[in-house]
This record gives structure tokens, sequence and C-alpha cells, in this order.
């Protein structure tokens, strides 16, 4: 596939990019060359190769999930926390309605 001088043109007009006939023509063999590329790129037999979200391997670290890890932050503290709240309703932070 090649790309003219209209093409670009209709590519420009649709991302909304203002070019001169000059900035038009220069465009036309870069954008052949990148497809030229990419056409290449369909070449490669990639049919044995495992698919890979990253170059390197990475592993997530996990950490065990306990709720009192903290005792400042952990569990059981609802009515500490809400004590610092400017409303508090039900055991929940209050705040006003958005939606009516």
């Amino acid at each position: 596939m090649s790309v003219n001088k209209e093409n670009v043109a209709k590519i420009a007009s649709l991302a909304r990019i203002k070019m001169s006939d000059d900035e038009l023509e220069r465009m036309v063999p870069e954008l052949n060359q990148i497809l030229g590329w990419v056409d290449q790129l369909s070449e490669v037999d990639c049919s044995n190769v495992e698919p890979m979200t990253a170059v390197i391997p990475n592993e997530l670290r996990l950490r065990a999930d306990e709720v009192n890890a903290d005792p400042k932050t952990g569990g059981d503290r609802r009515d500490d926390v809400l004590a610092n709240a400017p409303a508090a309703e039900h055991g929940f932070f209050g705040v006003p309605k958005v939606i009516e």
C-alpha cells in the first residue's frame, strides 16, 4: 500500500492539522517508508513466539492481607476515624447530595 498527496491531505484534515502543499509533498515519502516497514514486519514468522507483556521478566510481589496489621490504621477503628469527620451518618462519612 502506498499513499499519495491526496491521502496525506485527507489524513491531515481528519486530524485537524493544517499543512501546506510543500509539507504534504514531504510527508508522502515518509508515510510510504513507514508503511514499507510495517509490510516488512508482517513477513516475520512469529508463530512459535510466546506473547509477553514486558521485555524483562517481572513478578508481582505479594504480602499477606492482614486487617489489623498496623494498630494505628488497622481494623476496628471506625469510631476513631469518624471522630475527625465533619458529619458522620450511620457509621459512614456524611457528604452533601450531588444529584437530586
